[in-house]
């Protein structure tokens, strides 16, 4: 099927849109909506039941939805912004049973990744793509020749010689907008971050995402590793494609 329907849900907001998963471009408008105070699941699966009403009325179009938790086996595992209630939780289950279509489900930074993969900076690319999206916490994607490597989880690798405190506590961009960090600053500790995924992982491109990475200029220039360092393409519409790429190319 060429149009899916991908769902991007955050702690303050979920957006929502019809994607042409072959070119990967919106097919319908984007709606936004606030999360339901507490971001309970029957309420977020509530929501998500009306968006795809709005969007696809005669209920033909499979879903994905990306959320900020780890998955694994449609379970989540954790909960970050959202109600801890979501942990242990049949995700899948949930929200096929809410919205009576085939949904497939999949972490936030996951979706963001893969987006990047099918349709942005690292379209087509062979090898190993490591995707970070650095914004409140760190977020990241691996995607080996085509094939997402889902839950790394990377922002949460303690860093050596800084008292053990994790990348996103060193290094996501809130800490340098809460620190006040210059730029030349912010990407000194950066440098520390990548060049230990580059030793760690070796992959052969690095894409970077989140929404400062419209101002890529200001600091990837200044981060040197032996592999290429890219901004991504989809900023805040890498969640809904991703979802929607991730519900039709991993069925």
């Amino acid at each position: 099927m060429t149009l899916t329907i991908g769902i991007d849900i955050g702690g303050t907001g979920i957006k929502a849109a019809i994607v042409n998963v072959v070119t990967g471009e919106f097919a319908s408008e984007k709606i936004k909506v606030a999360t339901p105070e507490g971001a309970f699941p029957g309420d977020v699966a509530r929501v998500c039941h009306d968006l795809v009403e709005e969007l696809d009325p005669q209920g033909t179009l499979p879903v994905g939805l990306c959320f900020p938790f780890v998955i694994v086996d449609d379970v989540a595992r954790s909960a970050s912004n959202v109600d801890a209630s979501w942990i242990g939780l049949k995700v899948g289950d949930l929200m096929e049973a809410t919205m009576e279509r085939r949904v497939h489900v999949a972490n936030d930074a996951d979706a963001a990744g893969f987006a990047e993969y099918k349709f942005g900076a690292a379209k087509g690319h062979e090898g190993l793509v490591l995707v970070t999206t650095l914004g409140t916490g760190i977020g990241s994607a691996l995607i080996y020749n085509g094939v997402l490597v889902p839950n790394s989880e990377l922002g949460h690798i303690p860093i050596p010689g800084y008292r053990n405190r994790t990348a996103e506590q060193l290094a996501a961009n809130v800490v340098r907008e809460r620190k006040r960090l210059s730029w030349k600053r912010w990407a000194a500790r950066l440098q520390v971050f990548y060049s230990l995924l580059e030793k760690l992982f070796s992959p052969s491109l690095f894409i970077v995402g989140g929404g400062v990475s419209k101002h890529y200029e200001n600091f990837l220039p200044l981060i040197s590793l032996r592999a290429p360092i890219l901004p991504a393409q989809h900023f805040n519409d890498a969640g809904i494609l991703g979802a929607a790429a991730l519900a039709e190319f991993t069925e």
